[in-house]
Formats: C-alpha cells, structure tokens, sequence
C-alpha cells in the first residue's frame, strides 16, 4: 500500500498567558531500564479531600497520551507506551498484529497513577490501561466498552468506573468533567474498527479486537490551577463544548477533512483557549525518544493545523510537544 495514508487509515479507516516553564526529563529517562512492578497497589476506594500539595505538570507520552502529576498524586490519559509495530507506517499494516504491553517500558514510566482516563478503546489508547491498573491499582475511567474490556483483561470491577459524558467527578484537589465526543473519519465516512462491547469478551488477543468503542474527551481543571481539556481522537459535538473555556487545550490532528471546519469550530466552542497543544500526530510505533518522529504526510498534515489555529485563534499560543517534557500551565 504505498499510498497509504497512515493517520487516516489508523485513526478513521480499517487516528494571553504564556507558559509559565518546562522542564524536560532526561533522555535516560524515557529510555531507563525496567524497573521491578511494586506489589499493585488497593483500588482506589473513594475520591481523596484537600489541596494539592506541591505543583502541578503535565508530560506528553506521545498519540494523545498525558501523564499529570498533581502534588503527589498522578493521573494518566491515555497511556499508551508500548508503541507495537503493526506495520502502520511501512505499508504493511497487520490488523492481526498481537497485543504484547512493553512491561519494560511501562514499569520505567508509570511509578504510580492514582486514576486513568480513557478517551476511546483502540489500541494506541486503550492497550496498555490493564497492564497499569494491575500494577498501580489506579481506577479507570471509560465507556461502558472500556469497562467491559477491562472485565475481560481481569480488572476487578470495584477498578473500573463507566462514564458518559456529563459526569463532573470530584477528587478534592481538581475536579474531571466528561464531554461526550465523536471518532475522527476518514474521507469515506468511516474509521478503523467501530464497534462497543456490551458484554465482556474474551481476553483481546489483537489490535483489531480493541474497537473504537465510543468516544469521550475530558476536561481537567485543577484547584488554584488550569482548566485543561483533552481530546483523544478529531471530532466532537459542538454543543458538548460549550461552557468548558479551558485555558488549555489539548487537541488531536486532524486525520481528514471529512469533519468541516474542524478547527474553526472546535476553538470557537472551546472559547479560543490561552494555549493550544496539537497531539496524535507522531509515528507511535517508534520509540519514545525526542526530537518526535512525524511521517511526511503527518507533517505537512501538522504544518497546515498549526497555520489553521493561528488564523482562526490568533490569540492562542500554539505549543507542540516534546516526549517526556514537564509542561506547567
């Protein structure tokens, strides 16, 4: 398939103030060795009381995943760091790719989560989140297809919360919405395995067995801090968004045109936020190593979204992301 066009195939086919500072990790550190998996730790029982305690950062793990250290507590989105190779960006994709997690590298980044929320059910969301409830003892945050997968992997139920969209969910320190959202498509309409799960199946074996499983989006908004949002995947309900004014946004590329006027729209519902972090929109089946690996397509895709958003939001800062980098708000 020499023409293929990765993100969209992926993620739709058979994907003002200023930054106050980073701070990026090592190099070593994306890259550190597997550390042993403490014993997993209880599930979370009930949502903590008080002010966070220390600051507060937010680090890309690449596609649209987040890990935020709130004081001493650590909430993930999307966590996907295993980065199989399904021969998505040679030419050769394998729906029938297996799902082996990287325990190595998962156990050299996730120390500790308390809460894991999950924008959608494909693998380069979902596949990891099992791996990370079990070793962490974070509870997870889905639809009811991630909950039933999760009962599939063997996630104790009392882990695993489904939301819909319209939940405001108190942990004390920050507070998380849920906004119902939509799949990106590709320009016949469609996307890489629909479908839900109603029911718990057997154990996934393969990517193609993790559907897209409804989608949902999160906005994060922290006690004396940021309102962050995060999408998972391009496309949205407008009306979902209204009322939300991140100062942040976490936004996906977009993977076609077949959504109009993806941008304009989305940070005209968004209220124009402060600063706007472009994300899925790297080649995750490549290490998780800095300077990001981007496709061609990807980033012609990137430079033409970028040029978009400063158009339609000359007011907000775009930030493209580094792996690994402690981003404060």
């Amino acid at each position: 398939m020499p023409n293929l066009d990765r993100r969209r195939f992926l993620r739709d086919a058979a994907a003002s103030t200023a930054l106050v500072s980073t701070a990026g990790l090592a190099g070593a550190t994306l890259a550190a060795p597997a550390q042993a998996a403490p014993p997993a730790a209880a599930p979370v029982a009930a949502a903590p009381a008080g002010r966070r305690r220390g600051p507060v950062s937010f680090r890309w793990w690449g596609t649209s995943g987040w890990r935020v250290d709130i004081g001493d507590r650590t909430v993930l989105v999307d966590p996907y760091l295993s980065r199989i190779d399904t021969g998505l960006f040679t030419g050769a994709f394998n729906q029938s790719t297996s799902l082996e997690v990287d325990t190595s590298v998962v156990d050299a980044l996730v120390d500790r989560a308390a809460t894991v929320f999950v924008t959608h059910t494909h693998w380069d969301h979902y596949m990891d989140v099992p791996y990370i409830a079990g070793r962490t003892g974070a509870r997870v945050f889905g639809t009811l297809t991630a909950y039933h997968l999760g009962l599939a992997y063997g996630v104790p139920s009392g882990q695993l919360s489904p939301v819909k969209g319209g939940e405001v969910l108190d942990f004390g320190d920050h507070t998380v919405e849920v906004v119902g959202a939509l799949h990106s498509r590709n320009l016949s309409y469609s996307m890489a395995f629909p479908g839900v799960r109603v029911s718990p199946p057997p154990k996934p074996a393969t990517i193609a067995d993790l559907p897209e499983g409804d989608t949902l989006s999160y906005q994060l908004r922290v006690d004396g801090g940021p309102a962050v949002f995060f999408m998972g995947a391009s496309d949205f309900v407008e009306r979902n968004l209204t009322g939300l004014a991140p100062d942040v946004a976490m936004v996906a590329l977009p993977s076609s045109t077949a959504t109009a006027d993806y941008a304009a729209r989305l940070l005209a519902a968004l209220d124009h936020p402060k600063v706007v972090v472009p994300v899925h929109f790297d080649n995750f089946e490549t290490d998780l190593r800095n300077p990001v690996p981007v496709a061609p397509n990807d980033r012609e895709r990137l430079d033409e979204f970028i040029a978009t958003i400063r158009r339609v939001s000359p007011r907000s800062r775009v930030l493209v992301p580094e792996y690994g980098t402690a981003y404060h708000f």
